[in-house]
């Protein structure tokens, strides 16, 4: 059965059939999924119950997985429960247990519930990122996507005038502030100190412009914080209106992939006496282009 990607309806992202990647796929099917990233941003997969050893090597077909020297999270590398390559994006603890709502990391996580862009707070914020859902809560969890592209083409000239040379700084101490997360250590704020990015960035491959939004991003250079933050609020309450949103309704073997560089996603509210394993995989981007 050849691969096959169709529009979901009312909906920018796509789903594939007619591919199994839990076993290796050959170099059309690579160009067919990426030629339907660059058309639809955000693809699904149903029905693909991967091992972490299979979704990294799937993953390996559009890149290099993202790894940098300094962390991305206030978790210790000993004390993850899953092995290199994979991120762990569930609420359980090293031993398999659902944490504890008083957890430190499960405070940490919650910022995944605000609208950003992965790695947004690095230099070299993340090109493309897959999750798979192993176990699904019986309620909640969708995971929302928002087209920045769409969102960028529906601004008004004059507010097209004005994004079109800002530039940005992005932490993760900002997007976690904003919910209240202050409790942060020296060497943590010190290994999240903002990184610059255009607010409008140009696609690398497609050429087309897109807001850069995320919960990260803080300030903009050259403008008071309370003025850029009141600014980029207002971007981000345009740019996640329902016309540009698809909200993914997760099933047990799910795979999820999404362009970063076109893209903004946020988690939904669950029952966290319920467990939700997702586990995701990322590909390491290159510094955005200007629009």
């Amino acid at each position: 059965m050849a691969i096959s990607i169709r529009p979901l309806p009312d909906s920018f992202a796509g789903e594939v059939s007619g591919l199994d990647i839990t076993r290796p796929i050959d170099r059309t099917d690579v160009a067919a999924i990426e030629a339907g990233m660059n058309a639809h941003a955000v693809l699904v997969f149903r029905d693909q119950h991967l091992t972490d050893e299979q979704q990294i090597a799937f993953t390996l077909n559009f890149g290099e997985l993202e790894s940098y020297k300094s962390p991305g999270h206030i978790r210790k590398r000993e004390d993850h429960r899953l092995g290199p390559g994979i991120a762990d994006f569930s609420n359980l603890d090293r031993q398999g247990n659902i944490m504890s709502a008083d957890d430190r990391v499960w405070f940490f996580k919650l910022g995944d519930r605000l609208w950003h862009s992965d790695s947004s707070f690095r230099p070299a914020p993340a090109k493309y990122s897959l999750l798979s859902g192993r176990v699904i809560p019986s309620w909640g969890a969708n995971t929302e996507f928002a087209d920045m592209r769409a969102a960028y083409d529906a601004l008004d000239e004059r507010t097209k005038a004005e994004v079109a040379d800002l530039i940005c700084e992005h932490s993760l101490v900002y997007s976690r502030e904003a919910i209240g997360f202050v409790d942060l250590t020296t060497e943590e704020i010190a290994a999240f100190a903002p990184v610059r990015h255009p607010l409008v960035r140009r696609h690398p491959v497609t050429g087309r412009p897109s807001l850069f939004l995320s919960a990260h991003a803080g300030a903009i250079v050259g403008w008071t914080v309370p003025e850029a933050r009141v600014f980029l609020r207002d971007l981000t309450e345009h740019a996640t209106q329902r016309e540009f949103v698809y909200s993914h309704a997760w099933k047990p073997g799910d795979l999820v992939m999404w362009d970063n560089r076109a893209t903004m996603h946020r988690a939904r509210r669950f029952d966290h006496r319920e467990v939700r394993d997702v586990r995701r995989t990322t590909l390491a981007g290159q510094p955005p282009v200007r629009a």
